[in-house]
């Protein structure tokens, strides 16, 4: 999932918050040494996230209909995808209008720079000024995040061309996030309730 998936997904908990966002810019278990409990916890949230996105059917065929156009990018392509989505039916799962909780994580995040990783840091000020987490309800706004992700890849992979297909299969995407969501807030839910367990 992307950046507002993972937000939505920590709780209250701000510094659970923090970690969840910030769980690509950690590398391995020494790089955690420098947290707080709550935040290596955010952490490892985020990689049991993945690592159920991952593994998911519903997800499975998602990325199967971008494969043969983008490859082992097809994977980061629906994330930003299932944003869009979440965005689009906020209502439908936080009773906080859309722009209010991104003001607020926009703000923790902020409180909390000091303990960000440097790559973090660098990229908030870009995250605040362009309302990533709001801008991703339109199709422009989803089209700016891949043609910055495709922008910074290695090799080509046509992000920037993605909307189109979105576009194309909009219904289908539409119905495998909304039969996948739930099971991933579920599964969120427990592990935040239970203790979760390290990934």
């Amino acid at each position: 999932m992307n950046f507002l998936a993972h937000a939505f997904l920590s709780g209250e908990n701000k510094s659970i918050l923090v970690g969840n966002l910030i769980g690509d810019f950690i590398k391995g278990r020494q790089a955690l040494g420098r947290f707080e409990a709550e935040v290596i916890r955010g952490v490892e949230l985020h990689r049991a996230i993945d690592e159920f996105t991952d593994n998911h059917p519903v997800v499975h065929e998602s990325k199967a209909r971008l494969r043969p156009k983008y490859r082992h990018y097809s994977g980061v392509i629906v994330d930003v995808f299932y944003d869009h989505f979440l965005a689009g039916q906020w209502k439908e799962f936080h009773p906080r209008p859309l722009k209010d909780f991104a003001s607020a994580t926009y703000k923790t995040l902020t409180d909390f720079s000091a303990v960000l990783p440097l790559t973090f840091q660098q990229m908030l000020p870009y995250m605040i000024r362009g309302n990533w987490l709001v801008s991703y309800s339109k199709v422009e706004g989803i089209h700016r995040a891949l043609s910055g992700m495709a922008s910074r890849t290695p090799f080509h992979s046509r992000m920037e061309e993605a909307t189109s297909d979105l576009q194309e299969h909009f219904r289908d995407f539409n119905d495998e996030f909304n039969a996948f969501f739930p099971t991933l807030r579920s599964f969120c839910d427990e592990w935040l309730t239970y203790g979760g367990t390290e990934v």
